[in-house]
């Protein structure tokens, strides 16, 4: 028993020399157990220093530069939406050709198939490794995913929506649109008639 007090005194002992009295004054100096806490190197902004070839700590942004939240990211090719709104665009704000399809097609495999499938069904690979609620993008019952602004596609790709995680982070805006543009061919593939040929391609069609 009288160890355990000697060691809870020298505990005691150990914890008041190294922590002190707090709220006591004092003119000494205090201990630092790690005093590159309290002084670092660095460069005070706007004074001259060697290091760099201008003589100045601080550096102008590179050429270009956007700075994050400025009104430049709030444009429908960035956000999906009408500028200044809550709606989403209607039409992709983009010139959607062969080369924005063919991207993506590649991003949509990667990306989406998995779990929506090839076609878009939602019958992926997941479908059969147990994984429920899978959307059809062709949406037979309720049609809401074929009558949804493009706008609100792009935003469900970029942030998610349920159990789907958002692809923000791994497809930029092109990148999602793109996609978009790449989910709007197979529903059109799918569920199009033959009134949305043009009549001068109708003839090639049997």
């Amino acid at each position: 028993m009288r160890y355990i007090f000697l060691v809870w005194i020298i505990v005691v002992g150990m914890v008041v020399g190294i922590a002190g009295f707090q709220g006591d004054k004092t003119r000494r100096t205090p201990i630092e157990l790690f005093p590159d806490m309290d002084r670092q190197p660095k460069l005070r902004p706007q004074t001259a220093n060697a290091f760099f070839q201008d003589g100045r700590s601080s550096q102008l942004a590179p050429e270009g530069t956007i700075a994050r939240h400025s009104s430049w990211e709030k444009t429908p090719e960035n956000t999906g939406k009408v500028v200044g709104t809550t709606n989403f665009v209607s039409t992709i704000p983009l010139p959607v050709d062969a080369t924005l399809l063919a991207k993506g097609q590649v991003k949509y495999t990667i990306y989406c198939a998995p779990c929506h499938g090839a076609t878009g069904d939602g019958k992926g690979v997941t479908s059969k490794l147990g994984m429920g609620v899978i959307a059809d993008l062709h949406d037979h019952k309720g049609r809401k995913l074929i009558t949804a602004a493009d706008g609100q596609l792009f935003d469900t790709i970029g942030q998610g929506k349920g159990l789907m995680g958002g692809y923000g982070s791994v497809l930029n805006p092109q990148e999602r649109w793109a996609v978009v543009a790449y989910v709007r061919a197979l529903q059109l593939a799918k569920l199009g008639s033959l009134d949305d040929i043009p009549n001068a391609e109708r003839a090639s069609i049997k």
